[in-house]
């Protein structure tokens, strides 16, 4: 009776394990994997293969295909490295970041700094030092205020500093070799800036009759200040503007001797007494 009833318990456990094998076996042919269907649903994307730098043109060591998944493609995405040669880039790319539409130019612009400015604007670079260019931190991307001072010898006996510029971008910050008064090469740092052709016109007097120097500021703040400048006077309550005084000498005035007139009949002659009058 217990052998009988321990059989018909090794048969059911096989029964059921052979139904479980079974259903297993259907559910999984009847399903792709995970894996499977991953990869079926990833298209190529064509990404940076290095960091680089606005105005680069394209070439193949710069791109790479990479495999992206199909439901979450970027806007503007190219899928072949023949729809990207030879195009310029018009803002900075990271390593592996895809190149999008929106971030080059069309291929018949070529590279370089050109194609980076707006219809309607224009790109100035002045010289900078350690001081004008806020100790390097001046790059490209950023916003600066751009101040002018006019000293006594330009701007009458008061001198002043004015922002005259506000929330300009920068387009690039480098150096360049540049000879000086006698004629020697020379490293010169230089800041190109984004600016219309009014704007143009005002940095470059600026630069010419006076100091400018930029005021770094937050990319996010894009409100722009009225200012009425500060000049000398103005810096110390009550206090006024120094003024240069010439005294002047003038030539001593020849004294005239004195004289008398001198009536005889009809005749009036006029006749000079000389110093120490007449003995």
């Amino acid at each position: 009776m217990r052998r009988r009833r321990m059989f018909i318990v090794l048969l059911l456990a096989l029964v059921s394990g052979v139904a479980a094998a079974f259903l297993a076996l259907r559910f999984v042919s009847q399903s792709d994997s995970p894996v499977t269907s991953t990869r079926a649903n990833t298209s190529e994307v064509v990404v940076a293969a290095r960091d680089l730098q606005l105005g680069s043109v394209l070439t193949p060591q710069d791109i790479k295909l990479i495999e992206w998944p199909g439901n979450s493609l970027p806007v503007g995405y190219s899928s072949s490295t023949e729809e990207v040669l030879g195009r310029g880039l018009i803002t900075s790319v990271a390593e592996n970041e895809p190149l999008l539409s929106t971030k080059m130019a069309l291929s018949e612009a070529g590279g370089g700094l050109p194609i980076v400015i707006p219809e309607g604007q224009r790109a100035v670079s002045v010289q900078v030092d350690e001081v004008v260019a806020v100790s390097g931190f001046v790059l490209p991307g950023n916003r600066v205020d751009v101040l002018v001072t006019l000293d006594q010898a330009t701007y009458s006996d008061n001198p002043i500093t004015k922002v005259i510029m506000q929330n300009v971008a920068v387009l690039s910050a480098g150096q360049i070799i540049a000879p000086d008064a006698n004629g020697t090469p020379q490293v010169v740092s230089t800041s190109t800036l984004l600016v219309t052709p009014e704007e143009a016109e005002r940095l470059v007097l600026a630069a010419t009759k006076g100091r400018i120097q930029f005021a770094l500021r937050n990319t996010l703040d894009m409100d722009s200040l009225s200012t009425s400048g500060v000049r000398v006077s103005g810096l110390v309550p009550g206090g006024q503007p120094v003024r240069r005084t010439t005294t002047r000498r003038r030539a001593p005035v020849p004294r005239r001797a004195p004289s008398i007139e001198v009536i005889r009949g009809a005749e009036v002659t006029t006749e000079t007494v000389p110093p120490g009058g007449s003995e």
